[in-house]
Formats: structure tokens, C-alpha cells, sequence
């Protein structure tokens, strides 16, 4: 009788934990969020790069700056790798243990966005393949950006991984704030191309 009883009350237990022991971190907010971010960075590059003329790509504000064919290119390499992160995140499987350390959205947001410079190569030493070469004209970049945005956009709308609970590897950001690093990274080379429009030499026909 006490054995029935014991399994009982640990099959009750369990049943009113299960509640709790599936709840998911990662909310339809969340997904509606980085949605919504991912078309609106993609469609305001694409709205501005749009019947552009090679002289328009190509136009620098100085000789060592980027033309908009450049800094698109560079959009595309680190989707490129900031999706690989999330490709080796989910493969590695969940690791909500490290939830615990996690740093807020709000940090990884105010970082991709501050106005602050960032060097490139600072976050790729001793390499430098996250700068553009400029070997590519400005239409086929933006292919290659929107391939990969594209395929981001059509993940987030059907996962169902808990996708805060992800971690490519402890003190790197979980799988929802690599996306707000993929669209905060593209809004802010954005102002970078509405800055290089804005040159009174750059060539408006």
C-alpha cells in the first residue's frame, strides 16, 4: 500500500511540474520581434538599393572609404557567419544552463547599434575576411544578402526550438540575440549607405 502510495504521489508531482518543465523561454513575441526586424532592415537595403547605376554602387565618399557595393558585401559576409553560429547553436543541442549567465537583449542591441565605430578587424584577428573586397557588383551582393536573409526569415516563422536556451558556446549570445545582431548589424551599415547618398558628389542620375 505504502509503495502504490509513494508511486502516486510522485506520478502526481510530476504531472503538475510538467507545466513548468516545458515552458519555453522563447515566446511568439519573440518570434514576431525578430520577424518583423529581419524584413524591415532587409526590405529599408533593399528599398535603398534599388536602380542603383554602377556609378552609384561604386561612388566613395573618400578613396580608403567603402562604396555601398562594399558595405552591402559586408552585410552578406557576417549573415554569413553569424548564421553559421546559429547553425552550430542548434546543432549542439540545448543548453539552458547557461541562461543563468546570459547578458540581456538590451546589451547585444545598444552594442550592434551605438554610433560608435567598430573596426571590423578587431573582431577578427589576426584575419581580415570580414572586409570586403569589392570584386562583386552591388547586384549580386544583395543577392547573396538576400538569399541568406530570405532563408532566416522562412527559420524563425516555423522553429520550435526554444531558441533562447541555445548557445553556440558559454559567453557568446544565445540563438534569439544572434539575430538581433544579424538585424541590428544590416540598420546599422544602413546609415552607412543614406550617409554615402547624403555626399554631395555622389552621382545622382
Amino acid at each position: 500500500m505504502k509503495k502504490v502510495k509513494f508511486i502516486l504521489n510522485v506520478s502526481i508531482f510530476l504531472f503538475l511540474s510538467l507545466p513548468v518543465l516545458s515552458q519555453k523561454l522563447w515566446k511568439e513575441t519573440d518570434r514576431s520581434y525578430l520577424v518583423n526586424k529581419l524584413i524591415q532592415s532587409r526590405d529599408s537595403i533593399i528599398k535603398e538599393t534599388e536602380n542603383l547605376g554602377k556609378e552609384q554602387w561604386d561612388f566613395k565618399e573618400s578613396p580608403d572609404g567603402w562604396s555601398m557595393k562594399e558595405v552591402v558585401e559586408h552585410i552578406a559576409i557576417w549573415e554569413l557567419l553569424l548564421m553559421h553560429e546559429v547553425s552550430k547553436a542548434l546543432s549542439g543541442g540545448p543548453q539552458p544552463e547557461l541562461n543563468k549567465r546570459a547578458k540581456s537583449d538590451s546589451v547585444y542591441l545598444g552594442f550592434i547599434l551605438e554610433e560608435k565605430p567598430h573596426i571590423s578587424v578587431e573582431y577578427t584577428k589576426p584575419f581580415t575576411y570580414t572586409l570586403p573586397m569589392g570584386l562583386n557588383d552591388g547586384k549580386n551582393n544583395m543577392a547573396w544578402f538576400l538569399k541568406m536573409r530570405n532563408e532566416s526569415i522562412e527559420y524563425l516563422k516555423i522553429a520550435q526550438e526554444d531558441l533562447r536556451g541555445y548557445y553556440f558556446k558559454q559567453g557568446r549570445p544565445n540563438v534569439h540575440q544572434v539575430y538581433i545582431y544579424i538585424f541590428g548589424h544590416s540598420e546599422r551599415h544602413l546609415r552607412q549607405i543614406k550617409k554615402i547618398k547624403a555626399n554631395s558628389n555622389y552621382p545622382r542620375d
